[in-house]
This record gives structure tokens, sequence and C-alpha cells, in this order.
């Protein structure tokens, strides 16, 4: 028996696989539970559609994330804190500092997709990787300068 996964079903395959099955298997519990449809001609036909679908989604989605990725690497961030001697910050760049320059340069971006290993405790220049969508990842440029007296 014939049968197009909707589910991913360990040791059978993935989502959208056409597999062989025993009858019994395929009939009494792949498909009443909902992980598996009979492969007939309808049925691949209604999957090959859907698949097309979310390809395109997936193709707009990804060109999203480009135009964002490039948003973000034409634009340089500099933040300004409070520095003691040797350049060593009091407290630390966070993602929330960076999130809010971004915005302030008008792009909007969730700080969770910001990837900050550890806290910038440091001046100096900074390459920030960020995870976007569609597995696209695009760098921040940072500067950290020292805050001046008069502020």
């Amino acid at each position: 028996m014939e049968i197009i996964l909707t589910e991913n079903v360990d040791g059978l395959g993935n989502i959208g696989d056409l597999v062989k099955v025993k009858p019994g298997y395929g009939r009494n519990y792949l498909v009443p539970q909902g992980m598996a449809v009979i492969a007939n001609s309808r049925n691949i036909k209604e999957f090959e559609h859907q698949k097309r679908q979310a390809e395109r989604k997936f193709q707009r989605v990804v060109q999203a994330a480009e135009v964002l990725k490039g948003k973000i690497e034409a634009n340089r961030i500099e933040v300004a804190h409070k520095a003691g001697e040797e350049g060593k910050l009091y407290g630390a760049v966070t993602g929330m500092e960076i999130e809010a320059k971004l915005a302030e340069k008008g792009i909007e971006l969730d700080r969770k997709k910001i990837q900050l290993d550890e806290p910038i405790k440091q001046l100096g220049d900074f390459e920030i990787a960020v995870k976007l969508d569609a597995g696209v990842t695009a760098t921040i440029k940072l500067t950290v300068v020292a805050e001046s007296e008069g502020e």
C-alpha cells in the first residue's frame, strides 16, 4: 500500500514522502491517526499543488529576509556608554539597546534574533550576527564609544 505522509514518522519518513507500507499499518494506524493519506491520483495532485504553494511562499519569505539583511548591513550602529579606564564599560551593551538603535534607523527587528554570545563590556568595533527568517543571517556593525562627560 502506498501512502503520503502528512507528519514526520520515525523510521518511516518525513512530511510529503511517498512510502510503501503494509496495508494493515497504513489502513489501521497511519491514516486514522492523521499521519498519512492514501496515495491515490487525487491526493498526489493535491499534495504536489500544496508543495508548489509552500515553495512560492518560502521564496517570498527569503526575498523579504534578503531585503532586511541589506538594510541591516548598510547601517552602522553607535552606542555610547560610560566607561572606565582601559575601555571597560560600566554595565554592558544588550540586545535591547541594539534593537532600539535599529528602530531609530527604521529597521524593526525582534531582539531575540540578535545573536549575542555574551554581553559586550568593552569599547570598540563589533560584528553581531542576526538570524533572520528562512535561514538568512545578517551582520550588524556596532561601535561602542565612551560617553562624554557632559551627558
